[in-house]
């Protein structure tokens, strides 16, 4: 027992003090901006468990207990329980989609009593330890296809049963793994071609429904086929400049591009779309018979990507109007500018910037808000937190929240970047890429710059699955780095 003492004291004595400092920080922070959004005139008792802020209050120091339970446990547990976990928290998914009852149109919170927790948020920490573990082997590169595929799908694989529950936009923070992959050693290709995909869709909605000129041809299809050309061609060059014919195959198919436009748009009008198909199924072919000459691989991932770049051309429309809820459709027609609906799905993104801006430069006060205290916008204690900081605290306090969280990531990535193995980097950076995630899009989502697909503000928003399930990701990355000078998992 003296042994096991001793050994906790080091652990604790090599603890990174000055994260846990901008944690406690935050989530203090985040408490009082609870209380600002929902607080009632009627009822004042910010501490009273009727109340939203209350109830964060018991999430807070429940949340502290979690903490300091986390970093008793050894590095090693977590190496060698880190499959078990993956596994049974993907059976809780799966579990969840049947036995959660409805909620806002999502099967995704199970009731336990007086609260209800969301499995979701908490299987974030197991897909970080499994691929850390898996990724943490002798001779392991993600170079490998078949290395790489195991843990794309170890990422996709929670991403499709979240989205069996309809919690879409908590899905999409399972995207942030890949920043990990990259940082591991992916091919930067991936990004661009996720990079690709989302300008295809973006062009091709917000611009289906404009004609070009004279032209029996939508602006957003005509776009999105020019830009599958250009971002084929540019892989083309990158991985065939060696090959003297490449330069030339593209020069052609620009060529072949540009005259059947001038000829719809001054001889005769046709649908110019089918030309380019016809000129992007020409580099595919083009790609075929270089793979069949060099047999090198890279020849068919171009094919692919031209491919894949053709049918989103035919897929953007399909998925838009038939996969796509109404509500989402309609938040993204509004954040591209379609359509206005102030009072309908752009409501909740007006009132926000309505009470960010009148909190002017150093805000109304702290309880002082009237946007907030008359609930001019939904979800203001969650979702849309950050306004609750931009009204009562003003720029000074918004751009003070801001460099915190700079300060909070920065100091992971640093943290992450000590790590002695693979397993501590993974999920570092792991954790690293879901909080940029995490600030990037609900922030964005407030003003009015990126989708509003409901995902909290980490330590702000108020809510006990969130807080927890930040906390398991960041103490138990703690306790691996407290344990980085020694020598065994």
């Amino acid at each position: 027992m003296y042994q096991n003492y001793q050994s906790n004291k080091g652990i604790f004595s090599s603890l990174d003090w000055i994260t846990i400092g901008l944690y406690v920080i935050l989530i203090i922070w985040g408490w009082f901006s609870v209380c600002g959004a929902s607080y009632d005139v009627s009822n004042p008792n910010v501490f009273g468990f009727e109340s939203n802020s209350g109830k964060q209050l018991v999430w807070v120091g429940t949340s502290m207990l979690l903490a300091g339970a986390l970093l008793m446990i050894e590095k090693r547990f977590y190496y060698n329980a880190s499959t078990f976990i993956y596994v049974v928290m993907m059976m809780l998914l799966v579990l969840t989609i049947f036995i959660a009852p409805d909620t806002k149109g999502s099967r995704s919170w199970i009731p336990l009593g007086p609260v209800k927790l969301q499995p979701a948020e908490f299987a974030k920490f197991s897909v970080a330890l499994a691929i850390g573990k898996y990724m943490d082997r002798y001779g392991f590169t993600l170079s490998n296809m078949k290395e790489f595929s195991k843990v794309v799908a170890m990422i996709l694989l929670p991403m499709v049963l979240i989205i069996a529950q309809k919690e879409t936009g908590t899905a999409l923070v399972y995207l942030a793994f890949f920043l990990v992959l990259y940082r591991e050693g992916m091919t930067g290709n991936v990004l661009f071609a996720g990079f690709a995909f989302v300008v295809y869709f973006v062009v091709g909605i917000k611009y289906e429904a404009d004609l070009i000129t004279d032209m029996p041809v939508s602006v957003g299809e005509f776009t999105v086929l020019w830009l599958a050309y250009i971002f084929t061609a540019i892989l083309m060059l990158r991985y065939q400049r060696k090959c003297p014919y490449v330069v030339h195959t593209i020069v052609i198919g620009i060529a072949i591009n540009l005259l059947a436009y001038l000829f719809s748009a001054y001889v005769i009008p046709f649908n110019v779309c089918i030309v380019q198909i016809i000129v992007n199924i020409g580099l595919m072919c083009y790609c075929a018979s270089q793979y069949l000459y060099e047999r090198h691989p890279r020849h068919i991932l171009i094919m692919l990507f031209a491919l894949s770049s053709t049918i989103t051309f035919f897929a953007c429309d399909y998925v838009f109007n038939n996969i796509l809820r109404d509500h989402q459709r309609v938040r993204i027609e509004v954040l591209l500018g379609k359509k206005e609906d102030i009072r309908g799905a752009g409501y909740n993104v007006n009132q926000a910037k309505i009470a960010i801006g009148s909190g002017g430069f150093a805000g109304k006060g702290f309880l002082k808000g009237t946007q907030t205290k008359l609930r001019y916008v939904p979800e203001q204690d969650t979702d849309f937190i950050f306004c609750t900081v931009g009204e009562e605290e003003g720029f000074i306090g918004s751009a003070g929240v801001l460099l915190f969280y700079l300060a909070f990531i920065w100091r992971l990535i640093v943290l992450a970047e000590r790590q002695p193995d693979t397993l501590g980097r993974v999920y570092g950076y792991s954790l690293v890429s879901i909080f940029i995630f995490h600030l990037f899009v609900n922030v964005g989502m407030v003003l009015g710059l990126t989708p509003v697909i409901g995902i909290p503000l980490p330590f702000f928003s108020y809510g006990g699955s969130s807080l927890w399930g930040f906390t398991l990701l960041l103490f138990i990355f703690l306790r691996m780095d407290a344990e980085r000078n020694l020598k065994n998992k």
